[in-house]
């Protein structure tokens, strides 16, 4: 490799490169857990509340292993995403039909369920009722479910990491390559939404979706030391029409073209969807297009 290699929102040179290798090839006894720890912390590769990066560098290494640039050293255990949720078990919960006003189910509480007894009836209820399901969760995000005043779960949300660029989206904002690659980690994706299907209740959605983004911001910089100043969300056009986005407030900017990232020669066919914004602050584009200190 005789050029600089951008992954990860690290630019990586031949000599680094150089420096994981000869950390791998020095310490034969490290698993990939301590690797990606060690390379964290000689980088001083830390998020903005000071914890290592450590799911960031995992990515990394097995990205450049994919790359055929080193040899990572042989898996140990089975990786997080093929065990996690191996003994999950569903949690019972009240099917029954609701068919009522908003009013009636007032006051409706959103509650953070990323642990607990709440983040096992969330689970459940992706898992059960929500048309993409629910496998696992990779870095950053935040989950809520929506309960009404007599404890019933009636909407969960689940909001991550934004999608690395996307035309439509890029143009609003307006930054630059080196822009977005700065400050993509203040964009965040509304990546579920459910509403299950035994709910029937008018102006809901809208009223849950505004809910968690007043105090989205907040609660993610509790979470992660900083706030998001812009949310997005996909939604497919064959299946959704996007009302309750469009009653939140949310604008539409443009839709995707069809094709993934690994759609190399144009063979690969995905649901075509619309492209959602919600800015959580006036200036987010003063934050977005900041350049280097």
């Amino acid at each position: 490799m005789k050029e600089i290699i951008r992954i990860q929102g690290r630019d990586l040179s031949p000599a680094d490169i150089h420096y994981i290798k000869e950390q791998i090839a020095g310490h034969p006894e490290w698993h990939r857990t301590r690797l990606s720890q060690e390379i964290c912390a000689a980088w001083n590769w830390k998020d903005e509340v000071g914890r290592l990066k450590d799911m960031a560098s995992r990515t990394m290494l097995l990205k450049l292993e994919r790359r055929g640039l080193l040899k990572l050293p042989p898996r140990r255990k089975p990786g997080g995403n093929q065990s996690r949720g191996k003994f999950f078990q569903p949690v019972l919960h009240d099917s029954s039909l609701l068919d009522t006003t908003l009013r009636n189910l007032q006051p409706i509480e959103l509650i953070c369920a990323d642990r607990g007894a709440e983040a096992r009836l969330w689970r459940t209820l992706m898992v059960q009722y929500h048309y993409l399901g629910f496998k696992t969760r990779v870095g950053q995000s935040i989950s809520y479910i929506a309960e009404t005043n007599d404890g019933r779960p009636v909407a969960c949300l689940l909001f991550g990491a934004a999608a690395w660029k996307t035309y439509p989206r890029d143009t609003f904002i307006g930054w630059s390559r080196k822009q977005r690659e700065r400050n993509i980690s203040r964009v965040i994706n509304n990546m579920r939404f459910l509403i299950p299907p035994w709910v029937n209740v008018p102006h809901l959605a809208s009223h849950v979706l505004a809910m968690a983004l007043r105090r989205l911001a907040d609660d993610w910089r509790t979470k992660y030391g900083f706030e998001p100043v812009l949310v997005e969300t996909f939604i497919e056009q064959d299946r959704f029409k996007g009302t309750c986005y469009k009653a939140a407030n949310w604008q539409c900017v443009g839709s995707t073209t069809g094709r993934t990232r690994q759609d190399r020669h144009h063979n690969l066919k995905v649901p075509i969807k619309d492209i959602y914004l919600y800015p959580l602050c006036r200036d987010f584009r003063k934050t977005l297009c900041k350049e280097e200190p």
